[in-house]
């Protein structure tokens, strides 16, 4: 079904393309002599963005345009090819029902009647001529997206420059991240787990100067600080994510939580380290905000595979609200982006919030 759709908007925007390419032809032509002009420029840039979104191009694909009116000259004839391959399945199509028509009704075609090694003949010819003829329209559609890409597109010297600034960009803010991370744990070091353990030092202390009863509470205290500085270990890095994968590493974040958080993990194969550690802090830091901030009641974590990538959702019933410069989520979205991932907050005033990171396998 899903090949079926595909094909059919192929055979619509190979069909469009070919209704368009006349009038663009006559457009270049009867602008050609004021090409300089800027009105014909943002003209010829608007067919042409016409055009890519007819193809289905992503517009940041897609450069300035200084080249829209040259485009428009050059793909004129490969809409009049689409043109033509589009007639000749129109043409072989009516043949068929001509032929079926008659053949059904006992009448001959073109003076033939039907036998077997005529019709086996027909079917042979007419499987192979289909093919062509749909070999043809994805080609021409192919062709059409090469050539938007090739002459629509930003210049590589400026596509490079524009890289080389992206991943300057993710270093510093990886860099930034770090040191938010790290100073994070030193926080809660000193204001959770020293300040226990300082308590407890007291309580063994009073208790060896003839306080006995003092050792169950010491005792408690130093179970707390035990699971203190497991959850701070967690935090660094989850020793379980090696092990056990990704599903039950998330299992455990549900296990901790103070909100009830349902997981939802359906990964066909094992993603590579460093993706799964990314989705991993994703959902850590989404459900530690909703539970700290949001006053949710549910957090929802679904882990699919999509297109090669990752897609990491977090939804919870929260007051909503977040903002993406947040300390926590900003240093998300910078971790996100240094693997060429997407990173989506949608948080409207009363909620729902919900995360979206894209991380890609390759």
């Amino acid at each position: 079904m899903r090949v079926a759709v595909e094909g059919l908007r192929v055979l619509g925007a190979v069909t469009l393309g070919a209704v368009t390419a006349p009038a663009e032809l006559a457009f270049v032509l009867l602008t050609l002599p004021f090409a300089g002009n800027p009105n014909v420029a943002a003209a010829a840039r608007r067919l042409a963005l016409l055009e890519a979104r007819r193809l289905r191009l992503d517009r940041a694909a897609l450069g300035p345009g200084g080249r829209a009116l040259l485009y428009l000259a050059a793909r004129g004839p490969v809409g009049v090819l689409g043109g033509l391959v589009v007639a000749l399945l129109v043409y072989g199509s009516v043949v068929v029902v001509m032929v079926v028509a008659a053949w059904g009704t006992g009448r001959p075609f073109d003076g033939m009647y039907p036998s077997v090694p005529l019709v086996a003949y027909a079917v042979v010819a007419g499987i192979v001529l289909l093919f062509l003829d749909l070999s043809g329209l994805v080609g021409v559609h192919a062709l059409e997206r090469r050539l938007a890409l090739r002459m629509l597109g930003p210049d590589r010297t400026l596509a490079l420059e524009r890289r080389i600034a992206e991943l300057a960009e993710s270093r510093a803010g990886i860099v930034a991240a770090v040191d938010s991370e790290r100073r994070r744990i030193e926080r809660d070091l000193h204001d959770g787990l020293q300040q226990r353990l300082v308590a407890l030092s007291m309580l063994v202390g009073r208790s060896r100067r003839g306080r006995p009863e003092l050792l169950e509470q010491a005792h408690q205290e130093a179970q707390q600080a035990l699971a203190e500085l497991r959850e701070v270990a967690w935090r660094v890095y989850p020793s379980g994510l090696d092990s056990l994968g990704l599903g039950e590493a998330l299992a455990g974040v549900a296990e901790r939580s103070a909100v009830p958080v349902r997981v939802w993990c359906d990964l066909p194969r094992r993603p590579p380290t460093q993706v799964e550690t990314a989705a991993y802090f994703v959902v850590c830091e989404a459900v530690t905000n909703a539970a700290k901030h949001a006053a949710a009641t549910l957090i929802t974590v679904e882990v699919h595979e999509e297109d090669g990538a990752v897609v990491v959702r977090v939804r919870d019933d929260g007051a909503g609200g977040a903002s993406a410069r947040g300390g926590g989520l900003s240093g998300l979205a910078r971790r996100v982006a240094a693997l060429d991932g997407g990173f989506e907050l949608s948080s409207p005033a009363g909620g729902p919030t919900t995360i979206v990171a894209v991380l890609p396998c390759g």
